[in-house]
């Protein structure tokens, strides 16, 4: 079996871009349309993506775990939110792209990572948060099955060593939502995947 990490710039870009391909179907009235995720609107949940790509340009750079999460929230959309979000998926990839910057440790707010780990996780992020967005505004709900069947096997190794996990029962769901029943016996392994993300999807 290859390496979690292996291909995980490719695999955030092919994520990212699945994010992107809803992202600009939104119409204007749909801004401000609920998401599975409670906390989050439309445009929200898009800032939310935007704001997470610049905090870990931010890490790659030197920042730490305290300002990852001070600017959680803050506004990185202003008046474009799909510019601000292409923008900041080109410049987290040439980031990451840099010599040795999978290998950099980051000061992640669940605990220091390797850049490559780090990616991972920011490419779990946005797969789950395509399924999101495409339920929010009725758009097309079905997630690249490469990615989806990577996430799947490799959940566990993406999110090694964190104290908070979407893997663990135990864990605290600050920053993971906590599944709800057990999957169907015959349920896809898209379905496998949101129900472990916390998610009720086909």
């Amino acid at each position: 079996m290859t390496d979690a990490f292996d291909g995980i710039l490719d695999r955030f870009l092919l994520a990212s871009g699945e994010f992107e391909r809803r992202l600009r179907a939104v119409r204007s009235e749909q801004w401000t349309w609920p998401t599975p995720c409670t906390e989050w609107n439309v445009r929200q949940l898009a800032n939310h993506m935007t704001q997470g790509n610049r905090s870990y340009l931010r890490l790659l750079a030197g920042g730490d775990a305290a300002e990852f999460l001070r600017s959680r929230d803050a506004d990185a959309s202003g008046a474009d939110p799909v510019g601000s979000y292409t923008a900041s998926v080109r410049e987290l990839a040439e980031a990451f792209g840099g010599p040795g910057a999978l290998w950099r440790i980051l000061d992640y707010p669940l605990g220091p990572v390797a850049g490559q780990q780090g990616l991972a996780v920011r490419t779990t992020d946005s797969l789950v948060h395509t399924w999101d967005l495409a339920r929010a505004v009725g758009a097309d709900e079905t997630l690249d099955a490469g990615l989806v069947r990577w996430a799947n096997a490799r959940l566990e190794d993406i999110y090694a060593g964190l104290p908070e996990t979407p893997t663990a029962a135990d864990t605290t769901h600050r920053f993971f939502a906590a599944p709800e029943g057990v999957p169907q016996r015959d349920a896809s392994e898209q379905a496998l995947l949101l129900h472990r993300m916390g998610r009720q999807g086909t």
